[in-house]
């Protein structure tokens, strides 16, 4: 289990400083994305790993790391949908605002520490090891997966279930499955209904996202009437999906 994470560690580490190469060169879109994703990856490795020499800063380091980068990728996936629905003078302001933004977060404290802490990550993990502090170590995982999972399964079964908190639960669940695919023991429909659901989720909380932003950014509002038609359309879809979620990987 330590060779394991020992090496998807260096592998996220490896993915880190492509991105931030990526980001400081501005050579493509995805980098931010992708940066994010590798950030998202290492924090789901860690999640059950609490408890653990140098967890805790890690941890702390990619929140900070994901808090700086949030309100960039937000500004980059609506840059992204004005420029396809025919609003290109509002997608460039903000593309032209991301194209700064790019280098700065290449160079920023929070990534530049995140890296730091990346790199003698795999030494407290030796360390606990011959200290002993690993026993049983992918029983606790495994344990810890599973609460993340019934975390899930509460949250599906209640009535008055809030779907920002059921997003970031789904992504909780699939990307700990995803660290750790040799522990995953649910049902095999569980990851293409993840999956599905996490998508129909995430377009409703764009839009939800974007009609709030319009309140306040005047060039947005052509699209205020779309959106909430598109809104509409995403709740009911959403809860399509979560029902199938619920139907074919829970017990009722």
């Amino acid at each position: 289990m330590i060779n394991r994470l020992v090496a998807r560690v260096l592998g996220l580490e490896v993915r880190l400083l492509a991105c931030q190469a990526r980001l400081s060169a501005r050579t493509d879109p995805e980098a931010l994305h992708d940066l994010r994703t590798t950030v998202r990856r290492l924090r789901s490795l860690l999640r059950p790993l609490r408890g653990l020499p140098g967890v805790e800063q890690l941890e702390a380091a990619a929140s900070g790391v994901g808090t700086l980068t949030t309100p960039l990728r937000d500004c980059e996936v609506l840059a992204a949908y004005l420029q396809k629905h025919d609003q290109p003078e509002a997608a460039q302001r903000r593309m032209t605002q991301m194209a700064r933004a790019y280098p700065q977060v290449a160079a920023s404290t929070e990534l530049g520490q995140l890296l730091i802490i990346l790199e003698a990550f795999p030494r407290f993990l030796r360390a606990a090891q011959r200290q002993g502090l690993v026993k049983g170590l992918g029983k606790r995982i495994e344990k810890r997966l599973g609460k993340q999972w019934k975390k899930l399964d509460e949250a599906l079964h209640d009535p008055a279930h809030d779907r920002h908190r059921l997003r970031l639960l789904i992504k909780r669940v699939r990307y700990g499955i995803e660290a750790y695919p040799e522990l995953d023991r649910l049902p095999k429909a569980a990851m293409p209904r993840l999956k599905s659901a996490q998508s129909a989720l995430g377009d409703w909380h764009d839009c939800w996202q974007w009609l709030a932003r319009a309140e306040q950014e005047a060039d947005l509002q052509p699209c205020v009437a779309v959106w909430k038609t598109r809104m509409a359309e995403a709740e009911q879809r959403a809860d399509r999906v979560l029902e199938k979620l619920d139907k074919s990987c829970f017990k009722s």
